[in-house]
């Protein structure tokens, strides 16, 4: 069991107040909808991790602009003990080129509306409306 949190990233896509996301194949969140990201390679930059990820999930190309928030993300066992730390940081990017296709790790990958996000109505990844509509309003001005 590693014992260091993990370092990851997620790439938060706003277009026409549609927000990118991708429902993940593999745990932690497996099945659930949420921004396209992965865990932050040795050498490789923050803004560098969120275009890879991004590209590798969906197909689309974007610019890395700023850090939106970062998030602690614990995985618990049955008994309630923290398994895995991961740190995730949320990177806003801006669409570039490329239509949305499930690659890696991604079982679907589609566009949102921002206004649709209700985690009583879609199954998402924790903080995924808060994050999108923080992110639409930086767009918005």
């Amino acid at each position: 069991m590693n014992r260091s949190p993990v370092p990851a990233v997620i790439a938060v896509v706003i277009r026409e107040d549609q927000t990118l996301l991708v429902r993940r194949a593999n745990p932690p969140d497996a099945g659930l909808w949420g921004f396209p990201g992965g865990k932050i390679e040795f050498g490789e930059t923050v803004k560098a991790a969120a275009t890879r990820e991004l590209r590798e999930e969906t197909g689309i190309d974007a610019e890395a602009q700023d850090i939106l928030t970062t998030l602690d993300i614990l995985v618990r066992d049955a008994s309630g003990l923290v398994q895995q730390h991961y740190i995730l940081i949320a990177v806003q990017c801006r669409w570039i080129s490329g239509l949305p296709l499930a690659g890696d790790d991604a079982l679907e990958a589609r566009w949102f509306p921002i206004g649709d996000l209700d985690p009583d109505k879609l199954p998402m990844s924790a903080d995924v409306d808060v994050i999108a509509r923080r992110a639409q309003a930086l767009v918005s001005g």
